[in-house]
């Protein structure tokens, strides 16, 4: 398979890269400086060029709350230019592969999300998000996946993980929130199930996290007990952290459709990352 990726410099993008060409797939990396997927033009020579049979675009605006201050920049990006994306390789014949996120929804639910739960974002990021998954059914709308993820960790940026395990070399005790719950996922894991989508041409929207659940302090506590670091924890209230977007307090993804490849338990990703002996 040719595979063009975009963002191809940032944390999944790296293992969705790497995961390609182990499995001997023709892939083109392109990153930011490469490819500003916010110029249609740009992104149409380049995937014309390349001649994908899919395009997997990890090119993003990640800033939660920075999107608060700035939702024209952030919908520019995760909305609009997720559209050039989406057009662009419908004009080359190639497949869409579209990150999404958890923040879609209100995070008020008491079960997980399915692919059909009604969407409902109450941030800046979370509309801008949903915007590029409108953007890209409108513009390949026969030959799309919208994958909707949630709590990313992996070896090739600033996540979750890395920080407690820096901060538990610098204090003593710390405070963690257990009032958010969801589904922490590896990149590693996800990076394969997104080329199993992208090979199988595995349409429409698909919930791909990893497997079941927990809160930021259970995720900081199963973190200090897998690396030994001894630092005391403490339970947390989101509210107390005063930020400007807000959180959803659950956000548990599940999948309804029988053909979405399932990621192993979010432990199992917790050890696969500490295995690779990444240091923040």
């Amino acid at each position: 398979m040719r595979l063009l990726l975009t963002g191809a410099a940032g944390m999944l993008g790296h293992d969705v890269t790497a995961a390609a060409e182990r499995a001997g797939h023709d892939v083109t990396p392109l990153s930011r400086r490469e490819l500003d997927i916010r110029d249609a033009d740009a992104v149409h020579a380049a995937i014309a060029a390349a001649r994908p049979d899919a395009v997997i675009n990890c090119a993003a605006w990640t800033d939660v709350d920075g999107a608060e201050a700035d939702e024209a920049d952030a919908t520019a990006l995760n909305g609009a230019a997720a559209g050039h994306v989406a057009a662009a390789a419908a004009r080359a014949g190639a497949f869409t592969l579209q990150i999404s996120t958890d923040y879609v929804f209100d995070g008020t639910a008491t079960t997980p999300y399915l692919e059909s739960a009604p969407t409902g974002p109450r941030s800046a990021y979370g509309r801008s998000k949903l915007a590029g998954e409108l953007a890209v059914a409108e513009h390949a709308p026969s030959a799309h996946a919208i994958v909707r993820t949630a709590w990313l960790f992996g070896p090739h940026g600033r996540n979750f993980v890395a920080t407690m395990r820096k901060l538990a070399r610098e204090r003593d005790e710390l405070t963690v929130v257990d009032d958010q719950v969801g589904c922490p996922t590896f990149t590693g894991h996800l990076a394969t199930a997104l080329l199993t989508i992208a090979e199988r041409r595995l349409g429409g929207i698909r919930h791909v996290a990893g497997g079941g659940a927990c809160s930021w302090h259970d995720l900081a506590a199963a973190t200090f007990q897998a690396t030994g670091a001894e630092i005391e924890l403490h339970r947390g209230r989101t509210a107390d952290l005063d930020r400007p977007a807000p959180r959803p307090a659950y956000s548990v993804l599940r999948s309804e459709r029988p053909d979405t490849p399932t990621l192993p338990p979010w432990q199992e990703g917790l050890h696969a990352y500490l295995e690779l002996g990444v240091t923040a």
